[in-house]
């Protein structure tokens, strides 16, 4: 069962609750501060976890080495890395995800006009009709 973990914002009293998710999510049990009243709810993130790195800026990159043994324990330095070799990651794509959207609903809008495509077609209908039967 997990542990939520509330501090009251003013003497920093910090309570562990053990409730499971489902009773949480519908009715959570909030502790209450003997001075303060009711307390806050504290994001507590377990340093081994990987939601622990993905929080925590660039810790993910603590302790990385490219192939070569290069030293990329930063963001900078991974993407200089990354760029130096040629390679890519996902948010480099950003803009052209973008792109590709607006295309995307240009196209389910029936706003996009492909000028190659027709005169293909047409050069395909003109040639079919010039050739009799």
């Amino acid at each position: 069962m997990p542990t939520y973990d509330y501090k009251c914002a003013h003497c920093d009293l910090e309570v562990g609750i053990h409730q499971s998710i489902s009773q949480y999510v519908q009715a959570p049990r909030v502790p209450s501060c003997a001075n303060h009243g009711a307390m806050e709810r504290k994001l507590s993130v377990v340093p081994s976890s990987g939601l622990a790195n993905a929080l925590a800026g660039d810790r993910h990159y603590e302790g990385l080495r490219g192939p070569n043994g290069e030293d990329i324990s930063s963001r900078t330095k991974h993407r200089e890395f990354m760029k130096a070799t040629g390679l890519t990651t996902h948010d480099d794509f950003a803009g052209e995800f973008r792109k590709k959207e607006a295309q995307r609903q240009e196209f389910r809008e029936a706003k996009h006009e492909d000028k190659e495509l027709r005169s293909i077609i047409t050069e395909k209908v003109m040639t079919a009709v010039a050739q009799p039967d």
